[in-house]
């Protein structure tokens, strides 16, 4: 509608104060990881594990002589932490401005959020990468650790042709079906030992769902990371007493299942930091209610010598490891049911 100078010279627009997000989508897995993390130590984490049996034992009669040969059957994952920095500059005008009593919003407060949410928000996309990106920079993601040597020939630091028990199980079907699930699940599995996630993208997700009879679609309420209580949480299906979730981050017409005894964040804090303290209030249309406790860390305001203006830096240090990649499997190629 176009006013006249009636209401243009007596009448101001209302500025809502929150600011609608229209861009980013739900990061289930990130989310989930990061909000429990385990604590980096060293120059490096190396995580001691068997690959072979000690053959020495048997029946006998009598006096045998027995085998005495020593037995080598442990070798050592390792993984080196890496770093991921979201840099948030502000021109001091704009700050200026904003200080009066007309600035709706505060700038600073929501740059930050905002900034931090889109730090998340690449963060869930590298989860789910092979770790190879910007010249090997990147965090590590399911796409290596949940692999049998087809897309990652090595996993922390060990050749999975030399050692096969580092193999995940890849089971490729162009239809999703409950057999293959339980299949790919029992693959994953041993004794007590099985997946406690599974999680895919959200088309996959309504396969999942088609398959199950009308009684059995009953949305549940996840928590976010396994083990905590309250908070933000996820709703998601259930299989076999293990929740489905979507995730938009997730890799398309993939499905995968996750043991998270044997999958974890290890938080490396970038020293000289102070833990993220601001809450993305100012913010609506979005699953980063709790960014704040995802582990990120800040620099702090810099004001550069040659410009009227400040910078700081999101930091988060670590990677997502695990001890035991026999106990992920997934599905691939999945176009229907």
């Amino acid at each position: 509608m176009s006013f006249g100078n009636r209401i243009n010279t007596t009448t101001q627009a209302k500025l809502m104060p929150k600011v609608a997000d229209t861009v980013l989508g739900s990061n289930v897995l990130a989310t989930r990881m990061l909000a429990k993390p385990s604590v980096w130590n060293g120059k490096r984490m190396e995580f001691p594990i068997k690959v072979s049996k000690n053959t020495n034992g048997g029946s006998f009669d009598g006096m045998e002589t027995f085998a005495t040969t020593a037995t080598d059957n442990r070798v050592k994952l390792t993984y080196d932490p890496k770093y991921y920095r979201q840099t948030s500059v502000l021109p001091l005008t704009e700050i200026s401005v904003n200080a009066t009593e007309k600035g709706v919003m505060n700038l600073i407060a929501l740059t930050l959020a905002s900034d931090a949410q889109d730090m998340a928000d690449a963060v869930g996309d590298l989860f789910y990468s092979d770790g190879t990106g910007n010249g090997g920079k990147d965090f590590l993601g399911l796409a290596a650790i949940v692999d049998d040597g087809t897309t990652a020939a090595t996993i922390g630091g060990l050749a999975r042709a030399t050692y096969t028990t580092l193999n995940s199980t890849v089971t490729s079907s162009a239809t999703l079906g409950l057999d293959t699930m339980r299949t790919s699940l029992n693959a994953a599995a041993s004794g007590s030992q099985r997946p406690s996630l599974i999680v895919c993208d959200e088309t996959t997700f309504g396969y999942y769902e088609q398959l199950l009879q009308p009684q059995e679609r009953i949305m549940k309420n996840i928590s976010m990371a396994k083990g905590l209580k309250g908070g933000t949480g996820f709703v998601g299906l259930d299989y076999a007493g293990i929740p489905v979730l979507a995730d938009e981050k997730a890799t398309s017409g993939v499905m995968f299942f996750l043991n998270e005894d044997n999958l974890m964040w290890v938080s490396n804090k970038v020293k000289m930091t102070e833990a993220i303290q601001y809450a993305p209030s100012m913010i609506d249309g979005n699953d980063y209610k709790g960014a704040k406790g995802l582990g990120f860390s800040w620099s702090g305001w810099i004001q550069p010598s040659n410009a009227a203006a400040i910078i700081s830096h999101t930091y988060l240090g670590g990677n997502l490891v695990t001890d035991n990649p026999k106990r992920h499997s997934k599905i691939t190629d999945i176009a229907g049911v």
